[in-house]
């Protein structure tokens, strides 16, 4: 029996048995690819054992779109990868890596590639076969009213190496957003549907950016216009400056902020807020209101050292402040870009991939909010930067994507040699594309190829090492911040009542200190001070302290390995009985007059201080400066050591049988001369009623 027919026996042996009922309960594409592979004279040719039926049809796909055999692409993987990618064990996933980098590369320098509905088609099998790339990966029993699935690992592995479509950093997220409603599974119609809407946001994109709207101000920079709000009358955009308030229009470049008031019949010379220079500037959500009253959760704070004054911008709408959130992370975004770049000091080329990254995480976010989604959308998580400056470990991401972009020229080119398909394809090959023109060190020639990509076939590319770790300390807090969130509780009183228990084993430690400390025991008294005295003087303290701090780690050690697996101890605390509102507010002023009168003492010890100084009152004055004196000869003449020794025994032994009277008269002699002591004299002057009397 020849190779052609034991395939076609295969294949037909598969078909009856039903080994593809997986794909979907309807008849789909693979099932009419399979068939044609089937009743091909070239059977034998177009299929490879290695792969599962799915991968085998996602490669044969492959190899029209290159025009090359599915043999020369094996024989080109095997001449070019290294030998641990060839290994059996992952050698059918790698290959698959392999040809779907290849194709998606040439397929994205299509214009309009994203309206090609079998270019989309064939992204989602491509995540399909990703799953089961051979036999032996198991069958697929996920389905869903007959529609194939796809997961977040095989979505983070071949979306990011479509640049528009996903990045590494914030891949997972979008995968979270689009499968939200579906148990954590990605149905095709919904990919369909954002990808659909993706090329609407390019579409508006070059749209926006081939307008007039203020062509004369971006034209040096050729900047894109990434955002307009402000345009329709119901919906305005207030820019506050001082007591001043303007309605106008918004525009947000890859560059800058504008805002342009409205008059009568036309716009204001448009006021730029340039985001690209190192200003100083900080953008963060503001409360605005009415008469300068803060109510409203809905602007944008703006301040930077070349405003004489803060700038707010505030987004009316009838409910909540979605608006304002998706522009704050929007101009945050193109503002942290900017900042990655003149901490690196990056260029060039690799300047321009910077810029297109920010872009396309502001198009995905928009393709996304146009999905009319049913769970609310969280900005921030979907854009590059803003990710990167919320993450544990954050600045390590992009300390990871600053060390891949200026790469050196060799490097590159060993990275990248033509043809290689070893890496993904970067943000910058798609600019031409996409109609992007950036600056003067765009170019639409080879050259613009050589900026490595995110993902590397068969392996973790260090930037996908370093997300992944930030992910999971990202896991790590958000599980501490809920046990946080959980014993938090209401009432100044149960605050204190739980604090007070917290503090019990400090407060019985002290107590005991303060027992010995007044000799109502004096043999326990006397064997501390004998103890301590003697560490003292043999200068053991640094011993005595690390010999403290030994004891507790091992405290720490041995509860973690006996209590393991055992329940965590909750901390029972005797509530104290509810208040209401007029108890609970008598509380506060209580609370408020008890600091006061703690801030009132301060302040007279600190004009005491003052009085001393200056000789308000000479008698005290040379006491104590005679007192300072003789200060001043312990320190330079005795050690250290015997300074700290004498300190200890006067303060242990000052409630001795022994020293007991004198240490009552000497404190009674200290506080008649405190208190004989005058303030000094202050002058409250009040700003507000010379105003008012001017």
């Amino acid at each position: 029996m020849t190779m052609v027919s034991r395939t076609r026996s295969m294949l037909e042996g598969l078909v009856k048995e039903g080994s593809f009922k997986w794909l979907n309960k309807k008849r789909g594409i693979f099932d009419e690819e399979i068939e044609e592979m089937e009743q091909s004279p070239s059977a034998g040719k177009n299929w490879l054992p290695e792969l599962s039926p799915p991968a085998n049809v996602v490669v044969r796909r492959c190899s029209k779109i290159l025009d090359l055999s599915i043999h020369q692409l094996q024989d080109n993987f095997d001449a070019e990868a290294s030998e641990s990618l060839k290994h059996k064990s992952n050698y059918a996933r790698n290959f698959l890596e392999y040809c779907c980098f290849m194709t998606l590369s040439r397929s994205i320098q299509v214009a309009g590639y994203l309206e090609d509905n079998k270019f989309r088609r064939l992204t989602f099998d491509m995540m399909v076969s990703w799953e089961f790339p051979s036999d032996d990966c198991g069958t697929y029993s996920n389905q869903v009213d007959g529609d194939v699935t796809v997961g977040i690992e095989a979505f983070s592995r071949i979306a990011p190496a479509i640049p528009i479509v996903a990045n590494v950093i914030v891949s997972g997220k979008i995968f979270e957003v689009l499968a939200a409603s579906t148990t954590d599974r990605l149905h095709f119609s919904v990919y369909d549907k954002y990808l659909i809407r993706l090329e609407r946001a390019i579409r508006k994109l070059q749209s926006q950016s081939e307008s007039s709207l203020l062509s004369s101000l971006r034209s040096a920079r050729r900047e894109k216009i990434l955002e307009v709000d402000g345009t329709v009358t119901t919906q305005p955009v207030l820019e506050h400056v001082g007591m001043s308030t303007w309605p106008g229009r918004l525009t947000l470049t890859d560059h800058a902020l504008y805002f342009e008031a409205l008059r009568v019949v036309s716009y204001d010379k448009a006021k730029v807020y340039d985001l690209a220079n190192e200003l100083q500037q900080v953008i963060r959500p503001e409360l605005t209101g009415p008469w300068g009253t803060r109510l409203f959760d809905k602007a944008v704070f703006y301040k930077s050292i070349s405003l004489s004054e803060p700038v707010v911008m505030e987004f009316p709408e009838l409910k909540g402040h979605t608006r304002r959130d998706y522009w704050l992370a929007i101009i945050r975004e193109v503002l942290f870009a900017h900042k990655f770049l003149l901490k690196y000091r990056i260029s060039g080329l690799e300047r321009d991939e910077v810029l297109l990254k920010a872009i396309f995480g502001i198009l995905r976010v928009q393709a996304l909010r146009e999905m009319s989604l049913t769970t609310p959308l969280s900005i921030e998580p979907l854009l590059i930067f803003n990710v990167c400056d919320q993450l544990p470990g954050g600045d390590l991401i992009l300390e990871k994507l600053a060390n891949m972009l200026t790469l050196g020229d060799g490097d590159r080119k060993r990275t990248l040699k033509s043809g290689n398909g070893m890496y993904s394809t970067s943000a910058l090959s798609l600019a031409s594309e996409l109609g992007f023109v950036f600056g003067t060190s765009s170019s639409t020639t080879s050259d613009t190829r050589l900026v490595v990509g995110e993902i590397a076939v068969g392996k973790m590319t260090p930037l996908e090492k370093a997300v992944k770790e930030a992910r999971s300390s990202y896991e790590n807090v958000v599980q501490a911040q809920a046990t946080v969130d959980g014993v938090k509780v209401d009432g100044i009183d149960t605050n204190l009542a739980v604090m007070k228990e917290l503090l019990s084993p400090v407060t019985e430690i002290w107590n005991w200190i303060i027992l010995l400390l007044n000799w109502e025991n004096p043999l326990k008294s006397t064997a501390f001070c004998l103890i301590s005295t003697y560490i003292i003087y043999r200068g053991w303290i640094g011993y005595a302290l690390a010999a403290l701090l030994i004891l507790f780690a091992l405290f720490m050690i041995l509860t973690r390995y006996i209590g393991q697996g055992t329940p965590v101890d909750q901390l029972k605390v005797v509530a104290p009985p509810p208040m209401n509102t007029m108890e609970q507010l008598l509380a506060v002023q209580n609370a408020v007059s008890q600091v006061e009168e703690l801030i009132q003492d301060g302040n007279i010890a600190l004009l005491k201080g003052r009085a001393l100084l200056l000789s308000i009152f000479p008698q005290a004055t040379e006491k104590f400066a005679l007192a300072l004196l003789a200060l001043a000869l312990v320190l330079a003449l005795l050690p250290v050591r015997y300074i700290v020794l004498l300190t200890f025994l006067e303060t242990s032994t000052r409630y001795s049988p022994v020293r007991r009277a004198s240490t009552e008269r000497w404190t009674r002699r200290f506080r008649d001369w405190w208190f004989s002591i005058p303030a000094a004299p202050v002058l409250l002057e009040r700003v507000g009623d010379d105003k008012k009397r001017r």
